[in-house]
């Protein structure tokens, strides 16, 4: 009898990191690419690629009909949407549903009354949770301009303007005072509209020196709902979440069980099944309000599977197949270590983070204990413009918060990437900041540090030697040579690394 197939509908490391999953279960993998990733590594891992379009995700990943064929094609019974592109997106669940093909995720309805943060916050109030202050509904394009500033004034300033879907940031614009207020909503539009496709945005209180918050969850298909240990994620750029940690310095366990509480309420209105995420908003004096909810995995998933030694993954896929949950509410509560993950991006930190795309020559991943690499980017492989710029995501972890960001740190000094810039110098000096160590920090935290440092290089290197340039040269030609091969090649010296990464850094 032939194994059941999984088709994994993304790319890059959340791609790779299901199809370990599956295999760990027994379960086969799918995976489609674009012509821009037909050397990447999550077409290397799969038992089976199709291609499935050109570079642009317009015209490959966001292609429900070519995904919903390929599916069927290849004999696939469940899909896995990963994150981003058409993971929140309710008609792709449907269609698979369609199809007969198990989505693995939540229902499209539960999608579609989550994935609008105005209806959200319906299901929230109606389950009894606090909410920002804020407009209950998007407003009409066709609004007057005095009704936005009269309806601005009732909630107060300072604000945000937010698109009602997608997230990450896009759409959202923060206004100090009336005269702002326009100009931020026009643009907010404009850029959701390019974005999710939906233009309508509604307003939102800013709270001053806020926490960024979240509760990740798990529900089956029988009623049962099990929250976990938080995640702190207010090193933001931006309002993008950039090094998120479990679990947070600002939370009692009285208020870890009351927003666990509330998340776990939100969840069960909405007849919410499979992994999911409610993000809070954690205010000075500790009183907490909703904020959204992801209906998704989430790129921060390992720090919670470390601190609680649950693969999330393999979850999904077994509350999919139709098993219970039977993972103990106080072990999911109890955090047996802490872990702290970064979003390493092919991005050029001293260019305002602009993306860096290009040949990734060779890359050093460290390790030792208490390390996790989920890389979705091999040497040889070309970072193509497409796409979201994330080779890797970086996790450490230790008994204390002291000790996880001690290997943070040896971590980041060893780590190299040759051939693209990178956001490893950002991190470098982060996590050597007083405020980061002493976990003093909200989200307001790092675009004002950013600020201050007014242009300073993040890069600070000596010359490299006159033969540094034929090195690199030699082991780009090197890891080509092997990257064909079974195994991983064995890696140069340390010092060969040094000096690629001064020349490289000089560049």
């Amino acid at each position: 009898m032939s194994r059941l197939k999984v088709l994994i509908a993304n790319r890059g490391e959340i791609a790779v990191r299901v199809m370990r999953a599956c295999r760990e279960l027994g379960l086969g993998t799918v995976a489609v690419y674009s012509e821009a990733d037909r050397t990447a590594l999550h077409v290397r891992t799969a038992d089976e690629a199709y291609l499935i379009g050109a570079g642009p995700a317009s015209e490959s990943y966001l292609r429900i009909d070519r995904l919903i064929d390929v599916a069927v094609r290849s004999g696939a019974s469940l899909v896995h949407p990963g994150y981003g592109f058409l993971a929140e997106n309710e008609d792709f669940a449907q269609a698979c549903l369609d199809a007969g093909l198990i989505f693995v995720g939540p229902p499209p309805d539960a999608i579609t009354r989550m994935g609008n943060k105005t209806a959200a916050r319906h299901v929230a109030i109606a389950a009894g949770v606090p909410v920002v202050p804020g407009t209950e509904e998007p407003f009409p394009e066709e609004l007057p301009d005095d009704a936005l500033v009269a309806e601005a004034a009732r909630i107060g300033y300072p604000l945000l303007v937010k698109a009602v879907a997608g997230g990450g940031g896009k759409g959202m614009r923060l206004v100090q005072s009336p005269q702002d207020l326009l100009p931020a909503i026009r643009t907010a539009r404009s850029e959701a509209g390019s974005a999710f496709g939906e233009r309508a945005v509604y307003l939102e209180r800013r709270l001053a020196r806020a926490r960024h918050i979240e509760i990740q969850l798990l529900g089956d298909h029988y009623g049962t709902v099990v929250p976990f240990v938080e995640r702190e994620c207010s090193i933001q750029r931006r309002h993008q979440k950039v090094v998120e940690e479990s679990p947070s310095l600002a939370l009692t366990v009285e208020t870890r069980r009351a927003m666990a509480a509330c998340a776990a309420a939100v969840a069960r209105t909405v007849g919410y099944t499979n992994a999911g995420t409610i993000e809070f908003l954690l205010d000075e004096k500790g009183k907490f309000y909703f904020l959204e909810m992801n209906t998704r995995l989430q790129v921060e998933h390992p720090v919670t599977e470390i601190v609680t030694g649950i693969d999330l993954v393999h979850w999904q896929l077994r509350i999919a197949m139709g098993e219970r949950l039977t993972i103990d509410p106080e072990r999911a509560l109890a955090p047996v270590a802490h872990a702290i993950e970064c979003r390493i991006y092919a991005e050029d930190p001293d260019q305002g983070f602009m993306p860096s795309p290009g040949l990734v020559r060779a890359l050093n991943v460290p390790g030792g204990p208490g390390v996790r690499d989920d890389r979705g980017v091999a040497a040889g492989f070309t970072i193509p413009l497409f796409y979201d710029s994330l080779i890797a995501k970086l996790i450490v972890w230790s008994d204390t918060r002291p000790d996880a960001i001690a290997r943070l740190s040896r971590v980041l000094d060893e780590y190299r990437v040759i051939g693209v810039r990178t956001t490893l110098p950002f991190f470098r000096w982060l996590v050597a900041q007083p405020e980061f160590a002493a976990g003093q920090f909200d989200t307001t935290y790092l675009d004002s540090m950013l600020a201050a440092r007014k242009g300073q290089a993040f890069v600070d290197v000596t010359d490299g030697d006159a033969d540094d340039a034929a090195m690199v040269a030699g082991l780009a030609a090197w890891f080509r040579a092997h990257q064909a091969s079974a195994g991983a090649p064995t890696a140069p010296s340390a010092g060969h690394w040094q000096r690629a990464a001064r020349l490289e850094a000089l560049r």
